[in-house]
Parts: C-alpha cells; sequence; structure tokens
C-alpha cells in the first residue's frame, strides 16, 4: 500500500493527461513509489498499475527497462556508473573499477553495511563531462577520478 500523500503526489501526475490516459504517468507514479518505499517490489509494482488501471505486466515492463527503478533492496546510497562507450573511453570503467575496489563490491551489489549500492548505467547525457556518476538517481557527479571518488563517498555519511 502506499499512504495518502503518495497517491497525492500520482494524482497529480495523473492530472497532467487526459482522463483516458492516466496509465502514461506510470514512470512518475514508480518513481514516486520507490521514492517512498525505497524500492519497488512486485507488490508495489501491481499497486500502482491497479492505481493507474493498467495491467502489471505493463507496469514491471517499465520498471524492469530503466535503470532509475530498483527492483530489489538498494544501500542508503546508489552510485551508478555510466560505462557507456563514450565514458568508458574516457575512464567509466577505470571509475568503476576503483569503486569496485574501494567499496568491496561488484555491479548490483551493496555493501554489508547497507550504505552503497554500485550500478552500471547507460549514457547519462554528459559525455563531455566523463566519468560519470549518478547518486540515488539524482545527484550528477562528473568528472570523477579517484580523487573525486574519495571525496564523493566520505561526503556519504
Amino acid at each position: 500500500m502506499l499512504s495518502q500523500e503518495a497517491l497525492k503526489q500520482i494524482d497529480s501526475e495523473i492530472a497532467k493527461y487526459p482522463a483516458d490516459q492516466k496509465q502514461s504517468a506510470v514512470m512518475a507514479a514508480l518513481a514516486i513509489a520507490q521514492m517512498e518505499k525505497g524500492w519497488l517490489s512486485t507488490e508495489t509494482i501491481e499497486t500502482v498499475a491497479g492505481y493507474l488501471g493498467m495491467p502489471p505486466v505493463a507496469a514491471y515492463e517499465v520498471a524492469s527497462f530503466y535503470n532509475m527503478y530498483d527492483l530489489q533492496p538498494v544501500g542508503r546510497y546508489k552510485i551508478t556508473v555510466c560505462t557507456n562507450l563514450p565514458c568508458a573511453l574516457s575512464g567509466g570503467v577505470h571509475a568503476a573499477d576503483y569503486l569496485k575496489r574501494k567499496l568491496g563490491i561488484g555491479f548490483n551489489e551493496t555493501t554489508a553495511d547497507g550504505k552503497f549500492t554500485l550500478k552500471e548505467g547507460e549514457c547519462m547525457g554528459a559525455c563531455g563531462d566523463a566519468p560519470v556518476l549518478l547518486v540515488n538517481n539524482v545527484r550528477m557527479c562528473s568528472f570523477m577520478q579517484p580523487e573525486a571518488i574519495d571525496k564523493l563517498l566520505a561526503e556519504c555519511t
């Protein structure tokens, strides 16, 4: 179940579309649900789908396609590393390897203390700023060399 506040936020998103197309708000609704729950369980996805009047599989297809949605619990800080070709050529793979060593985890893993989850991401639209990291789907960090990564990790308390 989602809180009344979350449903109110989803209603605000639904209002942006014609009444017979409220399923168009699925991306925003999933983001709101994830913000409240921390991740998207099958039950949460089904709740969102039901609220929008769409088949649960259709909502699941959206949630499983985009890497901003988490289909399993993640750490307090989800760090997504862009490893698409432009970023990979400009240090994205090195940044990912550095994070793996520093955190002691691989992609799609969470540190034992539950603090960090490391994800591999697709293009974030900032190829000129590579390597690029995205923290918790909202904070983009550019030019992430080891020193900058160390600073970022220290800020995550």
